[in-house]
């Protein structure tokens, strides 16, 4: 009763802002372009620079909440310390509505959902593996900086013009301890397994009424098995981004051979 009560509460409180909507004296709200748990993503152009920008608004139901201020406030502090061509920048923060807002550059293109499953885009297993080489990147760049992404899923990879953004970094944290440490490093090579099968899964053509574990679905290389396995923690996990850097060079040098 008390989650029914809530999400009534939410339904009512956290109504998208309108089109046309001039937040903080000169972004004008275009249009809403995502929803997660607790933000609001709106596209808007800013009329100071003519430029357009993407800004995103603590959910105002969350605006009460101390925890959730915190994640909002933790997500702002973490894209201010980074400074990555493929990872959003901050430019503004502001009040307005009740709420908070943060404003970021726009990142154009379509992420991988959205290729995947509206555009039935396809990666072979060369292609899959050139993907995780770029988001291995903006990982390592991550991890150097003792931060942890945590939700690392194919939403928050866009795709422009051969290039890949990594987007979302809403749960990003870093550890406390050794042991929070290892669990969210853990955590963030698990999602890059999971985001690797996806695309592997693109040219999968069942043969079978039953659906069978991917290691008998997929016709990979060895080498890309071994990484997978590693990755999802079938087997000995990875310790550090260099094992798997090591391992995913072999897969793609595998590429080259015949079947």
């Amino acid at each position: 009763m008390v989650r029914f009560i809530r999400k009534i509460h939410q339904f009512f409180t956290d109504k998208p802002i309108h089109k046309g909507t001039v937040l903080n004296q000169h972004y004008e709200v275009l249009n809403i372009i995502g929803a997660g748990s607790y933000g609001l993503v709106y596209l808007c152009i800013d009329r100071l620079t003519v430029e357009k920008k993407v800004i995103k608004q603590l959910r105002p139901s969350k605006y009460q909440n101390k925890k959730e201020i915190e994640l909002f406030k933790n997500e702002v502090s973490i894209l201010r310390s980074l400074d990555h061509p493929y990872i959003p920048k901050v430019y503004d923060t502001f009040a307005s509505h009740g709420t908070v807002f943060y404003v970021m550059n726009l990142i154009e293109g379509d992420n991988l959902e959205d290729l995947i499953f509206s555009k039935k885009t396809t990666f072979n297993e060369k292609e899959s593996l050139l993907v995780l080489t770029h988001l291995l990147h903006f990982i390592n760049y991550l991890h150097e900086k003792d931060i942890y992404h945590q939700d690392i899923r194919i939403p928050n990879v866009i795709h422009n013009k051969e290039e890949y953004y990594l987007i979302d970094l809403g749960l990003a944290q870093s550890p406390k301890n050794h042991d929070d440490k290892l669990e969210m490093k853990l955590q963030d090579y698990y999602d890059l397994g999971e985001i690797l099968l996806y695309l592997l899964y693109t040219t999968y053509t069942s043969k079978h009424k039953k659906a069978l574990p991917w290691t008998e679905e997929l016709s990979i290389k060895l080498e890309t098995t071994i990484l997978l396995k590693r990755l999802l923690q079938i087997q000995a996990p990875y310790g550090n981004i260099a094992e798997i850097s090591a391992d995913l060079q072999l897969a793609l040098e595998a590429q080259r051979e015949p079947d």
